[in-house]
């Protein structure tokens, strides 16, 4: 039942986060008091999400370190700079809103890529490698990236949003893949198949819970916020092909560009949800809750596009895919 339910949720994940943000904004200030639940949420997530992760991936990857370098490179410095650029241009009066859409650029990579990656038979140990450095080195790059970025203009409290980065993302994964060391992987089949289910609908809570914070702000929608809308969707456009291209520059085999487009495109997005709502003043938040509605909406999208790249996909023969991700 469990593997079923499991298998359900990865064929309906790209409406978890949208549905899920329409309910807390419907819901409100009912989901308010618990928005304490969020972090830990949060943390439950990442350390059932690194169960599957082992140290030899991060020194497997460090030992062949440029496809590593290449999407660290597309996530934190070409991402954040357009976002940065985009929105001094378009939004140059309102720096909540330019906080917001750097903000969404310079969080870690998302954990659900590696559910597409697995999908379109990407490079699975590249994938857990992006996810595991780019969330263990999260605390330093994330505040410092805001620094230098955003600066003085708004106002956050930098060493609270480590220590956040610190309990949400690296404890967790700390631990989850000591587990995986401590039981020679045999962890991820004994606890961490059964966790995957409930895992995936932790998101659609946290997105519900941030929501709700932001709602005051949603509810009434009008035309700056329709262009704060297009706005977002076109930067969350932007970092599939990046990652592709890098790849395709390099020449890198199939499974390597896979993984690229989707580890370019996809955001740790619920803990730059988290971020912006604990760490920054509420409007900051909009632009990083907006990029919910469409970012597992993009992985599919552009999982269609790479299916007929390479001949891909679940129904491929020779697909790897496992629902228990």
């Amino acid at each position: 039942m469990i593997n079923k339910l499991n298998g359900m949720l990865d064929r309906v994940i790209p409406l978890i986060t949208p549905s899920s943000l329409v309910i807390g904004v419907v819901l409100g200030q009912r989901l308010t008091p618990y928005a304490f639940l969020v972090a830990w949420i949060f943390a439950f997530m990442t350390f059932s999400g690194s169960l599957n992760s082992s140290f030899k991936q991060i020194k497997s990857a460090i030992m062949r370190p440029l496809p590593l370098l290449m999407t660290l490179m597309v996530l934190h410095v070409i991402m954040p700079l357009v976002a940065w650029l985009t929105g001094h241009l378009l939004f140059s009066s309102d720096p909540y809103v330019i906080t917001g859409l750097i903000l969404g650029l310079v969080i870690p990579a998302g954990i659900t890529s590696f559910i597409w990656v697995s999908i379109y038979q990407g490079n699975i140990g590249l994938t857990l490698s992006v996810i595991l450095i780019d969330s263990l080195l999260s605390p330093f790059i994330v505040p410092v990236s805001m620094y230098f970025l955003v600066g003085a203009k708004v106002s956050m409290d930098v060493w609270a949003m480590v220590k956040g980065l610190l309990w949400m993302i690296v404890l967790p994964s700390v631990v989850g893949m000591a587990l995986n060391h401590l039981t020679h992987g045999s962890i991820y089949s004994t606890l961490g198949k059964r966790l995957a289910p409930f895992s995936k609908l932790s998101i659609g809570l946290v997105v519900a819970l941030n929501g709700a914070a932001v709602a005051p702000y949603l509810r009434h929608f009008n035309l700056h916020l329709a262009e704060i809308t297009l706005v977002v969707l076109l930067l969350a456009v932007l970092g599939y092909p990046f990652g592709l291209l890098i790849g395709k520059v390099f020449k890198w085999d199939k499974e390597t560009l896979i993984s690229l487009t989707f580890n370019g495109g996809m955001r740790n997005i619920s803990a730059g949800a988290v971020l912006a709502v604990t760490y920054f003043p509420s409007p900051v938040a909009i632009p990083v809750i907006l990029g919910m509605l469409f970012q597992q909406l993009l992985a599919s999208f552009y999982g269609s596009i790479l299916k007929k790249l390479f001949v891909i996909g679940p129904n491929a023969k020779g697909s790897h895919l496992d629902h228990t991700a």
